[in-house]
């Protein structure tokens, strides 16, 4: 069994946030933080930053930890989520087309296991819209240090196996996001997009990472960062073909893992599990493939490129353990979720103590 945090905030999770749906209550959590963002940087301010700055991506970043692309999708609060300590965030997933995702209810915690499941289906403004915010927070804000990645994803009305309309339709985002962003992330791993994880397959990523890597450069005036982020549930021999594959093309990075399908070993009651139904699993239960993942990654790679490491990670010792198995950034969503706003400096400081 998982085990707990106590204080404050977990008392309010536990007695109040579980009442509420997920999908509200993060909308509520999420309000909240942007509400609180100048009193949380004028405190943070005060006091020392602990963590060790790391350059990765041909960025500086003030450590590894970040947030994973999923919590703030529409780009509408990433400075008040750096006020809360973490190095990066990334926002997204992005659609070339606005859409709603799938019908609700389509985010469900499993408390037993640390775990959330989602069937969103990458709900968004569109890229345009996310666009136009990210423009403005430029111009409102030209210097906050904030690196900021952006994730971007399939169309859900694009035919899946039309690849010139995958092509064009990623080529789009591209297109409009580029500009804004410290480093782009194509999301071909999401269990909630028909056809999506198809784009695994190295004989279709190809040509949609050329087509986007080739986007990328005549959308800016700079060389922006490429990732590519992969599912859990590919095999060994899949993983190490799109790591080759990253280093033929010359991509930036691999971010692994995104969530799982899979269901097994999980301490919630079976009867609970199956009522939530099909979506993509988060939290704790990826802990020990997300790390296999990484130590391949990396064993295939060698120093050659930035690897992301995202799922199951929840402590300092699980932090600790993806930056010896080889990643060089990491990111978290689920255990932000369960811990709460006081995690990512729990987290950098756990880091710092380790030395």
């Amino acid at each position: 069994m998982p085990s707990r945090t106590t204080g404050p905030y977990r008392l309010l999770f536990d007695h109040a946030f579980t009442r509420v749906d997920p999908e509200r209550a993060h909308h509520l959590g999420f309000a909240a933080i942007r509400a609180a963002e100048p009193v949380v940087r004028r405190a943070r301010q005060r006091r020392e930053r602990p963590g060790r700055p790391v350059r990765a991506l041909g960025l500086d970043l003030p450590h590894p930890l970040g947030l994973a692309a999923g919590f703030d999708k529409n780009a509408l609060g990433i400075d008040a989520l750096a006020a809360l300590g973490f190095g990066h965030v990334e926002i997204g997933t992005v659609t070339a087309l606005p859409q709603p995702g799938n019908p609700r209810p389509r985010l469900f915690r499993l408390p037993a296991d640390g775990a959330v499941v989602n069937r969103m289906g990458f709900n968004n403004d569109g890229a345009a819209v996310v666009a136009q915010r990210l423009a403005r927070r430029a111009a409102a804000r030209p210097a906050t240090g904030t690196v900021v990645g952006v994730n971007i994803g399939k169309s859900k009305v694009v035919p899946d196996d039309d690849a010139a309309a995958v092509e064009a339709d990623y080529r789009a985002s591209t297109r409009l996001l580029t500009p804004y962003a410290d480093y782009l992330v194509v999301n071909v791993s999401s269990p909630n997009t028909p056809g999506l994880r198809d784009l695994q397959a190295v004989e279709r990523l190809e040509p949609l990472l050329r087509a986007v890597r080739e986007e990328a450069d005549a959308s800016t005036g700079r060389r922006v960062p490429l990732v590519v982020k992969i599912a859990p549930d590919l095999d060994d021999d899949d993983v190490l073909a799109v790591a080759d594959l990253a280093l033929a093309l010359g991509l930036d990075g691999i971010s692994a893992t995104n969530t799982t399908i899979a269901r097994g070993g999980l301490h919630s009651d079976a009867a609970r599990v199956t009522a939530v139904g099909a979506g993509g699993l988060s939290g704790r239960p990826l802990t020990t493939r997300a790390l296999e993942v990484m130590r391949l990654l990396r064993g295939r790679v060698g120093d050659e490129l930035t690897l992301i490491g995202v799922g199951g990670i929840t402590t300092a010792g699980d932090a600790a353990a993806r930056l010896e198995a080889g990643a060089t950034l990491l990111q978290g969503y689920t255990a932000f979720v369960y811990e709460g706003p006081a995690w990512p400096g729990r987290i950098v400081a756990g880091l710092a103590a380790r030395g």
